[in-house]
C-alpha cells in the first residue's frame, strides 16, 4: 500500500489546500478513493494526488533565515534616516 496526500483547490483563485491523507495499492485506485472520499461533494474544483515516497523533506538548515544579508528584509529605516541626514545638512526639504 502507497500513502497518498490529498490537495484541493476550490473554485477561482484559490490555493491548493491539504485535504488529507489516503491509503490505496495504486495510482489508479487512490484516484478513485480519493474522489468518494474528498470530493463527492464538490468540495473542491481540481485535485492532486501526491503519494507519500516522491515528497522532498528539506533539510531546515536550508531555509532559514539568512542572517548576513541585512539588505534583503529591509523594513526602510536605512533610507529614512539617510534621507533625514540629508535633509538636514543641505536644509533640502525636497529630498
Amino acid at each position: 500500500m502507497k500513502t497518498y496526500e490529498v490537495f484541493l483547490k476550490k473554485p477561482g483563485k484559490a490555493p491548493y489546500e491539504h485535504a488529507g491523507s489516503m491509503e490505496a495499492p495504486d495510482d489508479e485506485l487512490a484516484v478513485i478513493l480519493a474522489r468518494e472520499t474528498y470530493a463527492r461533494r464538490a468540495e473542491g474544483e481540481h485535485m492532486w494526488l501526491v503519494a507519500r515516497d516522491d515528497i522532498v523533506d528539506v533539510d531546515p538548515g536550508l531555509i532559514e533565515p539568512n542572517t548576513d544579508r541585512p539588505h534583503r528584509s529591509n523594513d526602510g529605516s536605512v533610507v529614512a534616516e539617510r534621507r533625514r541626514r540629508h535633509r538636514a545638512a543641505t536644509g533640502d526639504e525636497s529630498a
